[in-house]
């Protein structure tokens, strides 16, 4: 498979990598590219649920860009107009993810036309969200988000891994407190990983800031969120959430929500269903 290695650079100076894979066959679907974005810890090149979607919709005329944010990988060192520093998923501001798809979505526009939409996995769908929705983008025609997790404070305090999750962020807490912001901690929940302590605080903290089910309604365009049943039934930030979306796709029509039975995060053994999923829901944008 041929890709072409791009870079951008962030309005705010950070240099990013990500590949662009051109469409393979005839145009059938009404937009001209989609950047995928990938989840918390990840990268433009590791995901084989990016590779199963990929090749369908390049089969379906619809360019591909992969990208890394700045926090690709748990840790890793950016380059930057005020050089080096630490950065990957140990170490981003969240909030910052607003810079990395704004250029990205610039590029594509001039590279593969004029409708191009995201693609988002787990932290990745958040941030897509997240994006849109506090710095609307008229150019984007879609958003397509799979498995965003809940990220809310008092719905994790009153799971049965509150005690644990309780117990880390406090200890996040105190070290942001003694002035220790950068300091690493092991985190089991919600998601096994090391995260400074200032990151932690804010993406897990009481004001649910990226608790995506407070701001997806302010997201202009056309947004699919899909989730897989098993994760559904077995992790604290995909419980309740299909049911807690209804009534918010009730009022807002551009908004569809779906389960693929039997899916795990990565929609492990049920990824034929997902594409078909996401082709079906592509084919009726306007």
């Amino acid at each position: 498979m041929l890709v072409d290695l791009v870079q951008v650079t962030t309005r705010d100076g950070f240099r990013l990598d990500g590949a662009y894979l051109a469409p393979s066959g005839p145009k059938s679907l009404p937009l001209d590219a989609l950047c995928f974005v990938h989840g918390t810890g990840g990268n433009f090149y590791s995901s084989t649920l990016f590779d199963a979607l990929t090749d369908r919709l390049r089969a379906l005329g619809c360019g591909v860009l992969r990208i890394n944010t700045r926090g690709h990988d748990g840790i890793s060192t950016a380059s930057t107009d005020r050089g080096g520093r630490r950065q990957g998923a140990a170490y981003e501001i969240a909030d910052e993810c607003r810079h990395d798809l704004r250029a990205w979505l610039d590029w594509l526009r001039q590279h593969s036309g004029p409708r191009v939409g995201l693609l988002g996995h787990s932290f990745g769908a958040v941030k897509c969200l997240y994006a849109l929705a506090h710095e609307p983008d008229p150019a984007c025609v879609c958003v397509v988000a799979l498995s965003p997790p809940r990220l809310a404070y008092a719905t994790f305090c009153e799971s049965v891994h509150a005690p644990n999750f309780l117990e880390t962020y406090q200890r996040a807490e105190e070290l942001v407190r003694q002035g220790q912001p950068t300091t690493l901690i092991e985190a089991t929940q919600p998601l096994p990983y090391a995260i400074s302590a200032a990151g932690y605080v804010e993406k897990y903290g009481p004001d649910e800031r990226y608790n995506f089910l407070r701001f997806i309604g302010q997201v202009g365009c056309p947004v699919l969120v899909t989730f897989g049943g098993q994760e559904v039934e077995t992790n604290m930030a995909f419980q309740g959430v299909p049911e807690a979306l209804q009534p918010l796709a009730a009022k807002h029509g551009r908004l569809a929500v779906g389960t693929v039975p039997g899916g795990d995060h990565f929609y492990s053994s049920v990824r034929g269903a997902l594409v078909a999923h996401v082709e079906s829901w592509l084919r009726q944008l306007a």
